[in-house]
């Protein structure tokens, strides 16, 4: 019987799925336990992992019959996929399963930094009444909403903004001029810097790559229009954060909402510490209940049946 090792959080009910058939080691604290992890895979032929377990050279030596590795999840910066095919050993992502997930954040975070009004509840509580200071509020039908990134995330998003009176546009270099995508959904092709000069809300749905690695830094973030907001359910790593804590500071960005991080969990002294107009959240876009169990149960399938040949 193959044996699949789970070493971040998955649905129970997948989870149990996969048990009906499979020798299951479902260890979500896995992850935090490098030495318990590596000891697990001796025997395993499956891994299923999120974002945080390192599939790299240091852990695959401990795994010799590794045949596939499941990832809840879309990005794959946390896989050496260059090995992993070295290897022969499948990497199966959840591609689509927690778009809407992510594409409802989006909708959800530009509305709060453009209102700029949620954050009073304690003040009305204690009897303050900021109405005048917070009725300079923008709406969110009417502006322009920027992706970075055009793929199922992407166009998710753009349907969404669509349908509350946004106009999008976006730049996917990998997504050629006369791709059907963009007739489809009706979003215009820009260039990178058109684009930030042209969007309210910027937001980035790209991978990690050694191109994308501080995409947004300052000259970028200073060619965006004042009084924006920026988006980033990505990777942390594609915004320079000192650079986008200074133009907040500066006033010259209206707001940011960060689910990702260069370093996470974010690390004492982070330049992120006290700075105005942002929303921070801990890697959580693509999490939902619906989400979770979307993923879970696509993963549990696909690499049940890879094993089974």
């Amino acid at each position: 019987m193959s044996r699949i090792v789970i070493s971040e959080f998955m649905d129970e009910q997948a989870v149990d799925g996969l048990r009906e058939h499979f020798d299951v080691r479902y260890e979500p604290g896995l992850v935090d336990d490098p030495q318990a992890l590596r000891d697990a895979l001796r025997e395993a032929q499956a891994l299923i992992v999120r974002n945080r377990t390192q599939v790299r050279a240091g852990l695959l030596e401990h795994a010799p019959g590794l045949r596939v590795v499941g990832r809840l999840g879309v990005g794959l910066d946390n896989i050496d996929m260059e090995l992993c095919a070295q290897r022969a050993i499948r990497v199966i992502p959840a591609l689509g399963a927690n778009a809407q997930a992510v594409a409802e954040y989006v909708i959800a975070s530009a509305m709060l930094l453009l209102r700029g009004a949620y954050a009073s509840s304690a003040q009305v509580a204690a009897g303050a009444w900021p109405r005048a200071a917070l009725s300079e509020g923008r709406e969110i039908g009417g502006k322009t909403l920027g992706l970075v990134g055009f793929g199922d995330i992407g166009r998710r998003t753009a349907r969404l903004a669509q349908a509350v009176g946004m106009t999008v546009v976006a730049h996917d270099p990998a997504l050629a001029a006369d791709a059907p995508a963009w007739r489809e959904t009706q979003v215009r092709r820009l260039e990178l810097d058109e684009l930030l000069q042209a969007c309210d809300v910027l937001s980035l749905h790209v991978p990690l790559t050694p191109a994308t690695r501080s995409l947004v830094d300052a000259n970028r973030l200073a060619r965006m229009r004042p009084g924006a907001v920026l988006i980033n359910t990505a990777r942390g790593g594609v915004v320079d954060e000192d650079a986008l804590a200074e133009a907040l500071r500066s006033g010259r960005l209206a707001g940011a909402a960060l689910d990702v991080f260069e370093q996470e969990p974010l690390g004492a002294g982070s330049a992120l510490q006290g700075v105005p107009g942002l929303l921070l959240t801990p890697h959580i876009a693509g999490l939902t209940r619906e989400s979770n169990l979307r993923v879970s149960s696509l993963i549990a399938d696909r690499v049940g049946a890879f094993l089974r040949g």
